[in-house]
């Protein structure tokens, strides 16, 4: 009986430390974004978020948050209220006029209630009030990284690489926040790069995937299909930044 028990202790202990293996490389993969004015309060923040396996990038204010959202992808976005130029309610706005949909949790002042108000009713999930817990931070953080969809791998909902975003169930494409109109392939042919990012992808493979050939038919289906995307999306066609031309072998994708 005892040797029974001290086995199933042992499991139980191990089946923690493989969880806490689990959440920490989760963690590894999630990008937040902080802005933030107060370089003491930043560096804390960062430091801590950091020591919990998160990458994280630091603004030091409104605009170059916004800028900085809008270019890359972030799983999070940390925003002070009290901020000197493009205030965090103005940030906090055009960051959801241009369907950036990560959650936003806001740092502000007890006396600043009106402004909290204020930022739930444009676009914020959540708020923390100075001073805070550490702990409480992290855990509100760690909470809605659980229940935000992913964006890196596989596609889930929303993908975005640059000024780019994908909505995945509406089938809709944003360029810095206004709608792109493709057609049903090129977007078809757009989820399929996003879904091999960094694959070296045959024009073989493309139309065997993407448009259902079963042969290697000699045509210029997908190069025309490439073309269109680039001058789509891309900001200077002529030196794609996204999907990239590998000679002698296909295409890569480096959203």
């Amino acid at each position: 009986m005892a040797g029974r028990m001290e086995k199933v202790a042992t499991e139980r202990a191990n089946g923690v430390e493989a969880d806490r293996r689990a959440a920490g490389n989760s963690r590894k993969t999630k990008k937040i974004l902080l802005i933030e004015d107060q370089p003491d309060l930043a560096a804390a923040l960062r430091d801590n978020l950091q020591c919990e396996g998160y990458n994280v990038e630091v603004a030091p204010d409104g605009e170059a948050g916004l800028e900085r959202a809008t270019r890359d992808y972030f799983d999070l976005i940390v925003l002070d209220i009290a901020m000197p130029g493009k205030g965090a309610l103005e940030v906090c706005r055009e960051l959801r006029q241009q369907l950036i949909t990560a959650p936003i949790l806001m740092l502000s002042a007890r006396s600043q209630t009106i402004d909290k108000v204020l930022g739930l009713k444009i676009g914020a999930d959540d708020y923390v009030t100075k001073p805070f817990d550490m702990l409480e931070v992290l855990a509100r953080i760690e909470a809605h990284l659980r229940r935000a969809p992913s964006g890196s791998g596989m596609p889930g909902a929303i993908s975005q690489f640059g000024p780019i975003r994908v909505d995945f169930r509406r089938a809709e494409v944003y360029r810095q926040g206004s709608l792109v109109a493709l057609s049903a392939r090129e977007f078809q042919l757009l989820k399929y790069f996003i879904e091999h990012p960094g694959a070296t992808l045959s024009r073989k493979e493309l139309l065997k995937e993407v448009w259902g050939y079963s042969g290697a038919p000699s045509t210029r289906t997908v190069d025309v299909h490439v073309f269109t995307l680039r001058r789509k999306l891309e900001a200077d066609p002529s030196h794609p930044q996204f999907i990239q031309t590998i000679m002698g072998l296909g295409y890569k994708f480096l959203g």
